[in-house]
């Protein structure tokens, strides 16, 4: 981090570390901290809370109840599965965390293709090479990419030689291909 930054952390307490972090902050290193996770939290209500940042001036903390309120609970018991749904219907990664995000609104008369493959030079040049060799038109096409992996979703005409779908499979970086509808 930055010199003079200030450390928020609201996603899991073991992504600090707390040792470093009050070093940091009484070094001057970092100006404070705000956390509502902590490595060890209470387990219930009646149970102390314990921390070494508790009483250090520069560093806010606050209680996480994220996940832990009833109406929290019965909308991840919903969000979760509805995002798998929308991903297996559409390919929408829009809320992934750890894969490239992607959304494209549904083509009318196509077939959407999903294409995970390896993030290399060269792959889109051979998916369009390929579809272009089969006279097929492409009616919509996203790419999204992150350090590793490469996601497009491709929207093509609805009347197509399925032997495209072996040739795109075929292409080295592939990962999956899938035919959506």
């Amino acid at each position: 981090m930055k010199e003079k930054s200030i450390l928020v952390n609201y996603s899991r307490g073991n992504v600090v570390d707390i040792d470093s972090l009050i070093k940091n902050i009484k070094s001057k290193k970092l100006m404070g901290a705000a956390l509502d996770v902590f490595p060890e939290e209470p387990s219930n209500n009646k149970e102390k809370f314990e921390s070494k940042v508790k009483g250090i001036e520069e560093i806010i903390l606050s209680p996480h109840i994220g996940g832990s309120t009833k109406e929290a609970q019965k909308n991840i018991g919903s969000y979760v599965p509805d995002k798998i749904i929308d991903f297996i219907n559409s390919g929408n990664t829009s809320s992934s965390v750890n894969f490239p995000k992607l959304s494209l609104p549904e083509q009318s008369d196509s077939h959407r293709l999903i294409h995970i493959h390896k993030n290399e030079p060269g792959v889109m040049l051979e998916i369009n090479k390929i579809i272009s060799e089969y006279n097929i038109n492409i009616k919509g096409q996203y790419l999204k990419t992150n350090e590793e992996i490469g996601y497009v979703i491709t929207d093509i005409d609805s009347v197509y030689n399925k032997e495209v779908v072996k040739s795109l499979k075929n292409i080295p970086a592939t990962i999956k291909l899938r035919v959506l509808y």
